[in-house]
């Protein structure tokens, strides 16, 4: 066995986040982890990594302890890790992020070695990329070889990957498996974490599934359904990942007419009825989260956006809520939630004027919109007051939905809800997604998960190169159908 763990305890401040945690992976396997959001993933692989060190228990390479606690040592001991976080510095070099911290040359660096080592572990990722570049201009795929090129300069043995896909189109995606693969085939020993079920099917030998700090089950892929996996995640029956929708547009309350910011977009236009889901597809660089940004005034456009048959101009995103069209960013980390501040505040910050009398907040007033926002999303928090950073991908993006329908809009964007959100908060999200539009609400939802498309849209269209190209009704829409459209050239 390559990689063993064994009896892996942690708790923290009393709460148990893993109990007594068994794990092997061999050479050559690629065994996938998951699980809900704080089912202990995270704190597994920080032990494992070396940089947390459990209550109980230990971590062994080829039969060897590793040190507890000590990153650097478990690193050159051939375990690294490629985090969903970017670490990498954008202004050095492709090969000056790659030794970053294991810079080879004592008062003066070896460069030119650096850069032809990095050179040649690019090449054998088949990555044709110049180890000179800089990183700043990459693509995301580009920067995540780089990562992983980083990781496998120290002669890897292990490679842990923590959603390595989150921000990868279609095509991306295959070749960092083509790459996954090559390196199974070397003997390394992978552990893959994603939340994209498609994924564990397509790409792992076998899988883990951690719920509440323990392991269920561990079995190779071959021998499960989806449906088993998520019964193993979430502990119980979701006979629907995509809820059934009873679809019954009404009038339009959202009209993009020929909207355009070059270079990002050039020429959309879409409708969105009430009480319907518009999903919106393409290719990542197709311009859909620029699309809504213009449409609601964080991006200057030309063109008309018309809210129930009325032109909107906004100037902001708070004229666009003020007319009831709201917005989900799809970074939640970097654009939508204050960490440090509690998950009250996170919910009500947008709507403080309308809580307040004479210019002073109402207590009664917040209490009872953050309380109503709570229960009807099911967030779940140790007290109101809790830091939204601390809080589960999940719950994080509930409170993020829940922030723009204290007041009800009219519309509202959701640009990738459920990116990095385990499967049963999606099911959560999906219902309150189905009850919002049952309640008359139109929603234009931007995603780059297909199968979160085709299950939830009432009607799909398809953007191109800054273009919407076409569209599907839910019925004549298949993932084929709708990728032919948005990868084809114009």
């Amino acid at each position: 066995m390559l990689l063993g763990a064994r009896h892996l305890t942690k708790s923290y401040g009393g709460v148990t986040v893993l109990a007594d945690l068994d794990l092997e992976v061999g050479a050559g396997e690629i065994r996938a982890l998951v699980g809900e959001n704080g089912a202990g993933k995270s704190t597994l692989i920080k032990i494992l990594s070396g940089a947390v060190v459990p209550d109980a228990g230990e971590v062994r390479l080829e039969g060897t302890p590793l040190p507890p606690g000590r990153p650097l040592a478990t690193r050159d001991r051939g375990i690294s890790v490629v985090y969903q976080e970017f670490t990498l510095v954008p202004d050095l070099t492709v090969a000056e992020n790659v030794f970053l911290g294991r810079e080879t040359g004592g008062m003066w660096l070896r460069r030119s070695e650096m850069r032809h080592k990095a050179q040649t572990v690019l090449h054998e990722l088949g990555v044709s990329l110049d180890a000179g570049a800089q990183v700043r201009p990459l693509s995301v795929a580009h920067q995540q070889m780089v990562e992983i090129a980083r990781a496998l300069v120290t002669d890897a043995r292990v490679l842990i990957l923590d959603e390595p896909s989150a921000t990868l189109t279609t095509t991306e995606v295959a070749s960092l498996f083509q790459t996954l693969r090559r390196l199974r085939a070397r003997g390394l020993g992978i552990v893959y974490v994603s939340h994209r079920l498609d994924e564990i099917f397509a790409l792992a030998d076998s899988v883990t599934v951690l719920r509440d700090g323990r392991q269920v089950v561990t079995a190779p892929v071959a021998t499960l359904t989806r449906e088993m996996l998520i019964r193993h995640m979430v502990g119980r029956d979701v006979s629907e990942e995509f809820p059934p929708r009873q679809s019954s547009a009404g009038a339009v309350v959202l009209e993009i007419d020929r909207l355009a910011a070059p270079p990002r977009f050039r020429d959309v236009s879409l409708t969105v009825g009430q009480g319907e889901i518009v999903g919106v597809a393409g290719l990542v660089g197709a311009g859909r989260t620029s699309m809504a940004l213009a449409t609601i005034g964080a991006l200057g456009a030309s063109g008309t956006v018309r809210v129930h048959d009325s032109v909107a101009t906004f100037r902001s995103p708070a004229d666009a809520i003020a007319r009831g069209v709201a917005y989900v960013t799809e970074d939640r980390k970097a654009h939508g939630l204050f960490p440090l501040l509690g998950l009250d505040e996170n919910i009500t910050v947008t709507h403080l004027a309308s809580l307040a009398t004479g210019g002073l907040l109402s207590p009664s007033r917040h209490r009872q919109s953050v309380a109503r926002a709570i229960r009807d999303f099911d967030i779940r928090a140790a007290r109101p007051t809790q830091a939204a950073g601390t809080l589960s991908g999940g719950n994080q993006q509930k409170a993020l939905v829940a922030r723009y329908l204290v007041e009800t809009p009219r519309v509202l964007i959701l640009d990738e809800p459920t990116r990095g959100v385990d499967v049963g908060a999606r099911a959560e999200i999906y219902r309150a997604m189905n009850r919002l539009t049952s309640a008359g609400l139109g929603i234009l939802m931007i995603s780059s998960d297909l199968p979160e498309v085709l299950g939830m849209s009432d009607r799909i269209v398809v953007m191109r190169a800054g273009r919407t190209v076409g569209q599907f009704a839910r019925s004549e829409a298949t993932a084929e159908r709708v990728m032919a459209m948005a990868a084809t050239a114009a």
